[in-house]
């Protein structure tokens, strides 16, 4: 859709933005935070239903549906890799064909039928799996029929597709609602990021003091169709602010395409010699390429738009590119380094809603005489701190150091995501401080061989490796969704969150694949492996100590490739 240079000088048009009707957008009545309002609420809503399913799953797997400790927490992990996956295809999907508001609203139609299909599948007594009692032991619990299970996973992972496609475009959305040209709303946007993870964690919250209540203690039904409820308010908010929402046109490029064509082409003429080659055909370097700060990177790539027999890259894109498409291609690829120095993080990340919560199901969760704290809620810690964190740093950290910096954001976002992963480096330290210590009581307690037994300590005592993960989430999950949000080309917004996502889901599947590998390794006859169903015969602090072990080597390796990036759009000697 094209604007015309007339229409673009008219009052204060958004440049690149129209409304729900394909008309021209001004600033005054479109977009900023009346629209972000409306998109924060979603969000609000949809964690507080993906974190009613996904922080307890872990109780469902190794209570009605009796599996192990280490195979409940590797199909855990399973299902929030494939959840943090899945949105590089509705990425793909939103940025190519349907942009990013279709996409969000098709992808909650299929979230609410998942959401639905799981509360039917404890509800109905010909899905739900048998009744049995609410005890570690699972000898007086009939098994599960083999479709029961098959439904069961088959909702699971219809929720895990549903959240693949509206994950990466509300936030997107979100942040297409400000106008980076703006010095106003460019200062607006960086607060946004804040503000939106500020009311993911609220919404998160109050979910895992609800829904995970109503699960251990009423109806695993109920607590799987509250969250169905609130996905169909999140529907109807995001409906209701249509007419208020900017469409970005950038979505309408097919960058995604362009940034393939640019590989196909650089493999097709991976013969060419670019410093000699004929590029007379080629257009002028666009804005955004000679902003980039990269064209010394990647020099494979520069072949894409080498051509000696004359080809023009207008009518054969497969074959040679313009030189803006390269410089394009090579921003994506640069990010590549963070994507992979961040997988450590996203490891540790995975062990909150697993092995923290097994931790805390054995440890004495009771407030005064009438009322046990879920061990899920424990989660809550890291919602908490986030909650309280997030206004400070914003309000009062970012202004401080902006008027050194002369950063609208305060700190650079590579130096933002260094400081969490320094600080979950601590927090696996100090669980495994605590673990160690939950060892020692069991043992003087002489509940070892008592696994059913409550372990003489305070639940109190995982505070703070909950409280760090939450302070770590406000400097890294933040500044990763900024960082690839904004380092991608304009028109893969949606791709570029999905990327950041792809780190959790990768690092989930690699957290069960370490399960996997240390279970073996650890258990055999006459031994007990690190993560025995007998928990007090395990040694959780040992792994603890592992992945603080590669958490330390990550940030050593992050920091070297964090130092060299070159941002987009900023001066060619940005450092980290």
């Amino acid at each position: 859709m094209a604007i015309s240079a007339t229409d673009a000088l008219l009052g204060d048009t958004v440049e690149g933005s129209v409304d729900y009707r394909g008309r021209l957008v001004t600033r005054s009545s479109s977009g900023g935070w009346r629209s972000a309002f409306f998109i924060i609420g979603v969000e609000m809503a949809e964690r507080f239903a993906y974190y009613g399913i996904g922080s307890n799953l872990i109780s469902y797997l190794t209570g009605p549906l009796q599996q192990s400790t280490a195979a409940a927490a590797a199909n855990v992990n399973a299902w929030s890799g494939a959840a943090s996956m899945l949105p590089l295809l509705g990425a793909f999907v939103a940025d190519s064909y349907l942009g990013r508001y279709r996409t969000i609203l098709y992808a909650s139609l299929l979230y609410i039928l998942g959401l639905g299909l799981l509360t039917l599948s404890a509800l109905l007594p010909s899905l739900r799996p048998p009744d049995c009692e609410r005890k570690m032991e699972t000898s007086s619990c009939a098994s599960p029929t083999p479709f029961q299970i098959l439904f069961f996973f088959f909702s699971l992972y219809l929720v895990a597709l549903a959240q693949g496609g509206h994950k990466p475009c509300v936030q997107a959305f979100g942040a297409d609602q400000f106008d980076p040209r703006d010095p106003k709303e460019s200062k607006s946007k960086s607060s946004f990021f804040n503000w939106w993870y500020f009311a993911l964690c609220a919404g998160t919250v109050v979910s895992l003091w609800i829904v995970t209540y109503i699960q251990d203690n009423l109806s695993w039904g109920l607590g799987f169709g509250i969250p169905c409820i609130s996905m169909a308010l999140a529907l109807v908010v995001f409906l209701l602010g249509t007419r208020t929402y900017r469409y970005s046109l950038a979505e309408e490029k097919s960058t995604l395409v362009r940034i393939l064509q640019v590989f196909v082409a650089a493999a097709r003429n991976r013969q060419a010699h670019t410093s000699t080659a004929d590029k007379t055909h080629l257009p002028p370097i666009g804005a955004e390429a000679r902003e980039t700060g990269c064209t010394t990177q990647f020099k494979f790539l520069d072949r894409a738009a080498a051509s000696t027999d004359g080809l023009d890259c207008s009518k054969n894109s497969w074959s040679v590119c313009s030189v803006s498409q390269v410089e394009e291609a090579k921003g994506v690829l640069q990010l590549f380094p963070i994507w992979v120095t961040c997988l450590i993080y996203a490891v540790v990340f995975a062990q909150s809603s697993t092995f923290f919560t097994k931790q805390g199901s054995t440890m004495e969760r009771w407030i005064g005489s009438g009322f046990q704290i879920p061990a899920a809620t424990l989660q809550t810690f890291i919602s908490l701190s986030i909650v309280i964190v997030i206004p400070m740093y914003d309000r009062i950290f970012v202004p401080i150091v902006r008027s050194f910096t002369g950063l609208p954001s305060g700190i650079t976002m590579l130096k933002r995501i260094g400081i969490g992963m320094f600080l979950s480096v601590v927090s696996m330290a100090v669980a495994a401080v605590v673990e160690a210590q939950r060892l020692i009581v069991a043992r003087d307690a002489g509940l070892v061989d008592v696994p059913a037994a409550t372990v003489p300590m305070s639940v109190w005592w995982l505070a703070p490796q909950y409280i760090l993960f939450g302070v770590a989430d406000v400097f890294t999950m933040v500044g990763l969704q900024e960082f690839f949000y904004d380092q991608v080309p304009d028109g893969l917004r949606s791709l570029g969150l999905s990327l950041y996502l792809s780190i959790f889901g990768v690092g989930s599947f690699l957290s069960s694949f370490l399960i996997a590998v240390i279970e073996k390794a650890t258990s055999g006859p006459g031994r007990e492996s690190w993560f025995s169903n007998n928990l007090n015969k395990g040694h959780l602090d040992y792994f603890y100590w592992l992945l603080a072990g590669f958490s330390a080597v990550e940030l050593v390796i992050y920091s070297f490739f964090a130092n060299s990036y070159l941002y987009k759009n900023k001066r060619r000697n940005a450092t980290m």
